[in-house]
């Protein structure tokens, strides 16, 4: 076909796409945080959709598998956890190679070698290894083994999980260190073959001191942004330290909350006020919830287990935590005045009640709130940022600073006020609270909820010169939920 004209000279057509908008945040994503040394502390964090995939990694004996069975075992069934390493105790240098594939595990690559060698530095001392003979091993745990009678200190495993040898410096802390393999300059060189060098291995990675919670918490919110509850699975460290860990999370500027398990049996007794839960609660903690039990260490990874299959986008989804179960957990038998001591300080417990059932109670955080509607109001104030955020990024054209411009943001704050009366958080009723715009104190509010914006020519012309809206207000009427019932039954005869 002969070259012409250009066509666009006529019918010039221009594709535009409109950015992707942000998704909503998942408020069931709970973060497990234990110390077992299957995470490093430079990974720090891992996800997981399954029971499985936890056991993959940490066996079914770790306090990890054990949260997370409690996490998963709820139905409907939780589909996301993360695992977190606290380095509660210092850790040792560690140096993991690259995955070996099915022809390079073949373990006749191995026994051809009699006179191995590499070089590699521990602790800042270089280890030169030569002779390494490997003509009598069946597998490639021999292969390990032999390397690490030869560096006499550190060892080598090979991690049949995830197809790779691992080095482990043998002391921990600051001066705990490795390097790649390097060559040795003579005999068969095998750094490259077990994936240790520098190409094909990932960093190493230096031990560290013994961390405190709130620094392993603050480690967790650098690396990771999408984790909601942090749920401890290792031993609780001091009150004082459990106690700064909850003021980092109540001060966090990104909504989160913190787990707890509490086994003392002076968490039940009302006289007590040095224990843990009494401590938690005369803080007020309005992020920080715990459970008690004696039997289940990981007891409140299954209350939060069930709390994280609430769905926000969906119709009818939101519940209160009290009468809800907590299966594998065996439940406390409870005097009255103990069950009043933990409820004055305001602890949760799956407990048996006279009638054959056991439910938990009563589903409060620390201060004495509801953890449904701290949890409920978490998401409303993530829907309305993100719904606002979407509109103002992905519009083509600007938002004005008019009344039609700010009425566009007060239709999108309703949107998603709507949503929190669709999944049952907000419910109709009378706002009895102090007014502002058209409504008042004593007020039915019919829809649940009331968005208020001022005139644009109220605004200062400050404001209006920093490119800002006017101030929008939100009347919300949360839904509650009904926990107990009085029924008076009138006999005549």
């Amino acid at each position: 076909m002969a070259a012409g004209l250009p066509i666009s000279d006529i019918v010039n057509v221009d594709i535009v796409l409109s950015p992707l908008a942000t998704p909503y945040r998942n408020f069931g994503a709970g973060l497990i945080v234990g110390s077992s040394n299957v995470i490093d502390t430079v990974e720090r964090i891992r996800s997981y959709g399954s029971i499985a995939s936890v056991a993959n990694d940490f066996g079914t004996t770790a306090p990890e598998y054990y949260a997370a069975a409690r996490f998963f075992a709820q139905s409907p069934q939780p589909d996301l956890v993360y695992v977190g390493k606290w380095a509660a105790a210092a850790t040792a240098a560690t140096l993991h190679g690259g995955v070996l594939s099915a022809a390079q595990q073949v373990i006749s690559n191995w026994t051809a070698i009699t006179a191995g060698s590499l070089k590699i530095t521990v602790n800042g001392t270089l280890k030169t290894l030569t002779g390494l003979d490997f003509s009598a091993q069946t597998n490639l745990n021999g292969v390990a083994t032999v390397i690490t009678t030869a560096l006499s200190g550190a060892t080598v495993v090979w991690n049949a999980v995830y197809g790779r040898f691992e080095v482990t410096s043998p002391t921990t802390g600051a001066s705990s260190t490795l390097t790649y393999a390097t060559t040795a300059g003579s005999g068969t060189d095998i750094s490259a073959q077990l994936k240790l060098d520098s190409a094909t291995a990932s960093a190493p990675v230096a031990g560290i001191i013994a961390e405190t919670l709130v620094t392993a918490l603050q480690a967790f919110a650098n690396k990771s942004g999408d984790w909601y509850a942090a749920i401890i699975a290792a031993t609780l460290p001091a009150n004082s330290d459990v106690l700064a860990a909850a003021d980092y999370i109540e001060a966090s500027g990104k909504s989160r909350m913190l787990g707890l398990t509490i086994q003392a049996t002076t968490a039940i007794d009302a006289t007590n006020t040095t224990d843990l839960g009494y401590l938690l609660s005369a803080a007020a903690y309005r992020k920080t919830f715990w459970q008690y039990s004696t039997f289940d260490a990981y007891a409140v990874a299954s209350f939060f287990g069930r709390a994280a299959t609430v769905n926000f986008e969906g119709s009818r989804t939101t519940l209160t935590m009290k009468f809800k179960i907590e299966p594998g957990i065996i439940a406390e038998t409870l005097t009255e005045s103990q069950a009043s001591a933990l409820d004055g300080k305001h602890g949760n417990v799956f407990v048996n009640y006279d009638n054959g059932t056991a439910i938990i109670q009563q589903g409060v955080m620390a201060d004495g709130s509801f953890f449904d509607e701290v949890h409920g109001l978490d998401w409303l104030q993530n829907r309305v940022q993100t719904d606002v955020w979407n509109l103002l990024y992905t519009s083509t054209t600007k938002i004005p600073q008019t009344d039609a411009g700010n009425h566009l943001i007060l239709a999108t704050i309703e949107a998603s006020c709507e949503q929190g009366v669709t999944n049952g958080l907000i419910a109709p009723g009378v706002w009895n609270a102090g007014g502002f715009g058209q409504i008042a104190q004593g007020d039915t509010l019919p829809r649940g909820y009331y968005v208020y914006a001022p005139p644009i020519a109220s605004q200062s012309q400050a404001d209006r010169e920093a490119r800002k809206s006017v101030v929008f207000q939100v009347a919300a009427k949360l839904a509650g939920a009904i926990h107990s019932v009085p029924v008076i039954i009138n006999v005549n005869r």
